[in-house]
């Protein structure tokens, strides 16, 4: 039985989720900053709401440095496999929080439809959401790329709700120039929009950190590949069982493999660790291979 692990090193891991940190956080507080004082001088509601919004997001965005700070401790004898399953229950609350925003969004919008709409005067308002869709687009890039390269839930959840929040604010802007100029209804209208793809971008997300949560099997296309790589490495003659699993974000394998019976254990170790090399190196997602050895049954 063999563990080998893909992660980059520590230290390059820290320093990529330490800036995603010092990015997202940031960027929350100067956008409550700047909201807060625009409120202030405008007494306008939807002002003061979107203060909240951003608020919330700080709240958040510690609540992720929190749950990916503990995703990251060695196992130990209360958790054996690691603490990475609480980086996706991170990512529920981020989804869940997008789904609330989603609904209030669809709720505002219904209401403000039925009474027929709004006219809202450009100006400050305008130019926060401006400023607010700027912001949100270098931090759901910046946050996208350190998800790709930290393989982390989290990460991935948070740059979706970047993207949300730039939807948000750009429908916000022109709806606030189309209630102005045009035509009321604009503004409800683009807000029942930017509804409808925030709860595109949950349902997958939910779907996605609950399977790591809940321990789901790799896909049927993995599952393949991990058997056609073991099957091919010099001395198995079968692969008999295969178990797959998610532990947090990452795949722990577990599979049973026939040899031969004669083999010298020096050949039993080396096939052993040529599976677990090969599959760790070529399929996506996999943290742990574990293998056992059989000999194969001559009758």
């Amino acid at each position: 039985m063999k563990t080998v692990r893909d992660y980059q090193p520590d230290q390059q891991l820290h320093r990529w989720y330490v800036n995603a940190f010092e990015i997202t956080i940031a960027g929350n507080v100067i956008l409550v900053a700047v909201k807060a004082i625009v409120a202030y001088i405008t007494n306008s509601a939807a002002m003061y709401a979107e203060t909240a919004n951003s608020a919330s997001d700080v709240i958040y965005s510690l609540l992720m440095v929190f749950g990916l700070w503990v995703s990251q401790k060695p196992p130990d004898s209360s958790h054996p496999q690691g603490h990475s399953r609480f980086e996706p229950l991170v990512s529920l609350v981020i989804a869940l929080s997008m789904g609330f925003a989603g609904y209030e969004a669809a709720r505002t919008s219904i209401i403000k439809l039925i009474s027929g709409g709004v006219m809202v005067q450009p100006g400050w308002p305008s130019l926060v959401m401006l400023l607010t869709a700027t912001t949100k687009v270098f931090m759901y890039y910046a946050l996208l790329r350190f998800s790709q390269k930290t393989r982390s839930p989290a990460l991935h959840a948070t740059a979706q709700d970047n993207l949300a929040d730039v939807l948000s604010s750009t429908a916000a802007f022109l709806g606030i120039l189309g209630s102005y100029y045009i035509n009321p209804l604009l503004d409800p209208i683009a807000g029942l929009f930017v509804s409808a793809w925030i709860f595109k971008a949950v349902v997958p997300l939910l779907m996605e950190n609950l399977k790591y949560i809940t321990g789901g099997s790799a896909t049927e296309e993995d599952i393949q590949g991990i058997l056609d790589i073991a099957s091919k490495v010099p001395g198995v003659l079968k692969v008999h069982e295969l178990v797959t699993e998610y532990v947090g974000p990452r795949l722990v394998v577990e599979m049973h493999v026939n040899v031969r019976g004669d083999l010298p254990l020096s050949d039993a170790h080396r096939i052993s660790d040529e599976i677990v090399n090969n599959v760790i190196s070529h399929v996506k997602d996999v943290d742990r291979v574990y293998v056992h050895l059989e000999p194969e049954d001559e009758n």
